[in-house]
């Protein structure tokens, strides 16, 4: 049994002075009041309690894997193990994540160091620092087993196949190490597939995807690894359902009728994904859910943020240009920071009356309504992006997941539905692709 904790971010016990019911209301940015009863956070509380909640991407810091300084700690992460206790939050997908850099035997190497560095991490916690508190599940029935024992549960995604380098055995290698999905590349091309980044200038590496990418693809088919398509192009989105003979995700992507964001999927690749019998995963990262309150917001915070890392005494740089033009080291430091400006800029903004509202679960939760209507409740999931950018009022960290599964309920969604949503649908996929790889196998041997 998970413990559940209503955080205070988005409900307020208040009574009615009509007739001294009691009653809960939900503010918004906006100021609009949402009635919400007792009766409604309950049922939410034990749907909550019962399903199996599924974040599909949580990125980390492997230097909160040590003896140490570990996840069994409060740390200012978005996602630890006390985090996902306190907000219910049963199943991370740790994220071996390496950004794009040369196409070169040097870039590989490099990568391929960072991946195993972080594969490494992974295994330490689940083995070494806190096996009695989470287990890796590398299926769905470790995930169901896990669960029953109470432990939480860890899961490897891979973000970019820049680190297999040019060599196909290494999507064996991480596979054995526990990766269950993994993207071609990130932002920026890599050697096996164009990125959603190419957008930006037209320029395209392989229009789609390289044929060692092709390969890849029917490998990663064979193991039973999810093809992930949440950072690739239109293009190569489109290659690769004609090429896999299994089901595909987007681990973290949003709608991107609602938001014009090339990270997100337009009207024709959420058809794609329904008629591939796939699954996407909404994603609470502020940017791809909202670009009109993001935009308003950032504006006003610029002021407040600096005044804040003047008061800290570190350089504060207002834009993505501006810190990609830094050197590593001097990038580090600021992402060192980065959080707690941010953080304090905001408790700050909380005192401004009329201040830009920040994007929030309702947000969130409008575009899992329209993915929802588009193709259905069994192809739509939810996912964060904890730690690597994602977080929104309400589900800032993992403690608040609650206020996700409240907002569906508030919205009418069923706990069957609910549940769908939190990992069945991704756990249907999962079970498919590796269903399809042991009749591949069978036919090899």
């Amino acid at each position: 049994m998970k413990s559940i904790y209503v955080t205070s971010v988005l409900v307020l016990m208040l009574f009615s002075c009509e007739n001294g019911t009691k009653k809960t209301e939900i503010i918004n940015p906006e100021k609009e009041l949402v009635v919400v009863t007792p009766e409604m956070i309950e049922r939410a509380k034990g749907i909550h309690e019962r399903v199996i909640t599924l974040d599909t991407h949580d990125d980390f810091d492997i230097n909160n894997f040590t003896d140490s300084i570990n996840y069994t700690q409060n740390l200012k992460s978005q996602v630890t193990l006390p985090k996902m206790k306190e907000g219910g939050l049963d199943v991370a997908w740790f994220i071996v994540y390496t950004g794009q850099d040369t196409l070169t035997t040097e870039g590989y190497n490099k990568a391929h160091e960072t991946a195993m560095g972080k594969f490494n991490a992974i295994h330490r916690l689940v083995t070494d620092i806190a096996p009695e508190e989470i287990e890796l599940a590398v299926n769905s029935d470790d995930v169901r087993r896990i669960y029953a024992s109470g432990k939480k549960i860890a899961m490897i995604g891979i973000e970019n196949g820049y680190p297999i380098g040019m060599d196909v055995k290494n999507v064996g290698k991480f596979y054995n190490l526990g990766g269950r999905y993994m993207s071609l590349s990130h932002n920026g091309h890599s050697q096996l597939s164009d990125s959603n980044t190419g957008e930006k200038d037209s320029i395209w590496l392989h229009n789609g995807l390289s044929p060692l990418g092709k390969e890849v693809i029917v490998e990663m088919n064979r193991l039973g690894m999810m093809v992930d398509v949440s950072h690739p192009s239109k293009e190569a989105m489109r290659q690769m359902i004609e090429l896999s003979k299994a089901p595909i995700i987007a681990s973290h992507s949003s709608a991107r009728a609602l938001c014009d964001h090339s990270r997100n999927l337009d009207d024709e690749q959420l058809q794609w994904m329904k008629d591939n019998g796939g699954v996407v995963q909404a994603v609470a990262f502020d940017a791809y859910l909202n670009t009109e309150k993001v935009e308003a917001r950032q504006e006003a915070l610029k002021g407040i943020q600096q005044q804040v890392a003047d008061s800290m005494g570190v350089k504060w740089y207002n834009s993505r240009e501006e810190v990609m033009a830094l050197s590593k080291d001097e990038r580090e430091a600021f992402y060192g920071y980065y959080g707690d400006v941010n953080r304090a800029a905001n408790d700050k903004a909380k005192a401004i009356a009329d201040f830009p509202p920040a994007v929030n679960v309702s947000d969130f939760v409008d575009h899992i309504d329209y993915m929802v209507g588009k193709i259905g409740i069994e192809h739509v999931g939810i996912s964060s992006d904890f730690d690597g950018g994602g977080g929104i009022e309400g589900w800032a960290d993992a403690s608040e997941t609650f206020n996700v599964t409240l907002e569906l309920v508030r919205r009418g969604y069923t706990e069957a539905e609910i549940s769908k949503l939190w990992s069945e649908n991704l756990l249907r996929v999962l079970d498919k692709v590796q269903a399809i790889a042991l009749d591949m196998q069978k036919t090899e041997s």
